[in-house]
């Protein structure tokens, strides 16, 4: 009997030496880096999660500049790392470049969709999410009026907005929204100062609720949130401990469990390409609710989102995609 169990346990033990001989994860990061307190910081922690379960190291790299998408895969791939995980949607065609030249290497990319045997594409319904901040930001409002700073102006950012318009008006129809885009390049993502000037511009207009999408320039727009007492709503990671009492919620995209579970299923051999869309019904994206909001959200408030979470979730309400037609009914 103890000899059985030896065998097994050191059966086991070979086994997980042999996973981790055979990968060499690296992740990729878009503008802002890993410490943006948002959607990077979201993906270094999924690999974090997965360094310490199983002890397995990986390489990173921060991007500075457009150029460096490219090379930095490419040295990746060429170092014979694997999987490789790039974050954000700008990284699509350097990755699709490439994932072609090296089409034995698994690659992962957060945000966009490239079709290629050897990649997952990973996507998330963000505004499912975004609609039910947009109900809390409604249902928080003093004067009838919220607003939204979102990073770089494209469809994507503008999905995040149209659903949080959605959600508003679901529960106010006639509530006003203010909405204003940092600008048109990846600068967009890392300007806190021009977050914090749109913000306060938008308080100037009686907005006392704003949702940021904007990676770090988000920072700009909770700082004067709370400079000024009104709401900021947080995005991507759970932002809310940022200023307590001050931020009224975060819509979290779990990219931290899509890494993770994309380095896993390459460490166990469970490996899928294709395209992975993250909702509600997944748990792919969610509202923040903990020690540092709680006393923001009413019974009433809760009530109502969680109701409205199951509407979406069974399709009783439909949540418009600005990406499908690029238009936002609301």
């Amino acid at each position: 009997m103890k000899t059985t169990i030896c065998a097994t346990f050191m059966a086991a033990l070979m086994s997980t030496a042999a996973f981790a001989d055979d990968i060499k994860p690296g992740v990729v990061y878009d503008f802002g880096g890993r410490n943006d307190r948002s959607f990077n910081e979201a993906a270094f922690n999924g690999a974090e999660m997965f360094k310490e379960r199983t002890g397995i190291n990986y390489r990173d790299f921060e991007i500075q500049n457009p150029s460096q998408r490219e090379q930095a895969l490419r040295n990746f791939a060429r170092r014979g790392l694997d999987p490789i995980i790039t974050i954000g949607f700008a990284q699509a065609a350097a990755l699709e470049k490439v994932a072609k030249e090296f089409p034995e290497t698994r690659f992962a990319i957060v945000d966009s969709v490239v079709d290629l045997p050897n990649v997952r594409s990973i996507v998330f319904r963000e505004e499912q999410g975004s609609y039910l901040v947009g109900m809390l930001a409604a249902m928080a409002t003093e004067t009838d009026t919220i607003s939204f700073v979102g990073g770089m102006d494209i469809p994507l950012i503008r999905k995040f907005a149209c659903g949080y318009k959605q959600g508003a008006h679901a529960v106010n129809p006639d509530i006003e929204i203010i909405e204003n885009m940092t600008g048109t390049t990846g600068a967009a993502w890392t300007d806190p100062v021009k977050g914090g000037e749109l913000a306060r511009s938008q308080f100037a207009r009686d907005s006392d609720v704003v949702f940021h999408a904007a990676g770090a320039t988000g920072m700009g727009v909770l700082q004067a949130a709370a400079d000024e007492g009104k709401l900021g709503i947080g995005v991507d990671s759970n932002q809310n401990h940022l200023h307590p009492g001050q931020v009224l919620t975060s819509m979290v995209k779990a990219v931290d469990v899509a890494v993770d579970t994309a380095l896993e299923d390459a460490r166990t051999d469970q490996w899928s390409n294709g395209v992975q869309v993250m909702g509600l019904a997944e748990d792919g994206v969610s509202w923040a609710l903990d020690e540092h909001n709680q006393d923001l959200i009413s019974e009433d408030m809760k009530t109502a989102v969680d109701a409205a979470k199951q509407d979406i979730i069974s399709g009783k309400i439909e949540v418009h995609d600005y990406m499908v037609d690029n238009t936002c009914p609301f």
